[in-house]
């Protein structure tokens, strides 16, 4: 039997027009899973090396941005000769529609995984409505 592999490269982030950074640092788009249910919306953001003190999810009107800080762990008194895997930051900006209760959106990060619950507004959910038998 084989085993199909797929090599997964870290995909650096796009600079919009007109943006500086002020980090000289590589920013790498997170690869996202995003899960629709009933009631909320998921949002799995994979990004290695970020912890609850390193992540950063702001909301700007409809613009949804997560960021993570990451810096190389480099033991004391060692220095690094080789690298084949690319240490930066990550950052990835979502558009969210009139269907998102911003209100009540959470956040948690486990393991270098965000997770994002992004709860529909009651306007959207699906409801069932009852049908009345006539006499």
């Amino acid at each position: 039997m084989t085993v199909a592999t797929r090599e997964v490269e870290k995909k650096e982030a796009n600079l919009h027009h007109g943006v500086e950074r002020t980090r000289a640092k590589r920013v790498y788009t997170p690869a996202v899973d995003i899960i629709e249910k009933n009631e909320e919306i998921y949002l799995l953001a994979d990004m290695p090396g970020v912890d609850n003190e390193s992540v950063e999810v702001t909301l700007e009107k409809d613009t949804l941005t997560i960021y993570g800080k990451v810096e190389p762990e480099i033991p004391d008194g060692l220095r690094l000769t080789e690298s084949e895997y690319g240490v930066g930051d990550y950052q990835r900006t979502f558009t969210l529609s009139e269907e998102i209760d911003r209100e009540k959106i959470q956040a948690s990060v486990k393991n270098g995984v965000l997770r994002l619950t992004l709860p529909k507004a009651e306007a959207v959910k699906t409801r069932k409505i009852p049908v009345k038998a006539e006499a």
